[in-house]
């Protein structure tokens, strides 16, 4: 049975099913409109079978979006909530970012993107800080 990347439509919904299941959160802040790095990453790493395969079972996955033209503009109580998301993990507003936390909301480790990296390392890298 094939189960497909799922994320999270609020980080609430993400905290409760990274308690219930026992897995890592993979929080990622990107711009999904504006930010090139961001939809490379997106497009090359979390779009990939590769990674879309190991995460649906071994993360509960988050992105906090930060787009800036006004057709792709969040639902304010979401804007609201991925603003304190970056306040609280991404003060110095780096896009895009990828923070691992444990069940708790505790960073594990952070990393970006590098346009070198394959769906396989950038798994290792995130399984780097859970271990």
């Amino acid at each position: 049975m094939l189960h497909s990347q799922e994320w999270q439509h609020s980080f609430d919904a993400a905290v409760d099913l990274a308690n219930l299941e026992n897995k890592p959160i993979v929080l990622v802040f990107s711009g999904s409109d504006w930010c090139a790095p961001c939809i490379r990453l997106k497009r090359n790493i979390l779009d990939s079978e590769e990674f879309k395969s190991y995460a649906s079972s071994h993360y509960v996955l988050y992105n906090a979006d930060f787009p800036k033209k006004k057709k792709n503009q969040l639902p304010e109580d979401l804007s609201a909530v991925n603003k304190s998301l970056a306040e609280k993990y991404n003060p110095k507003g780096y896009f895009p970012l990828v923070v691992v936390l444990d069940k708790d909301e505790s960073v594990l480790g952070k990393t970006g993107f590098n346009v070198r990296a394959t769906p396989e390392k950038y798994i290792a890298t995130l399984n780097g800080f859970v271990k």
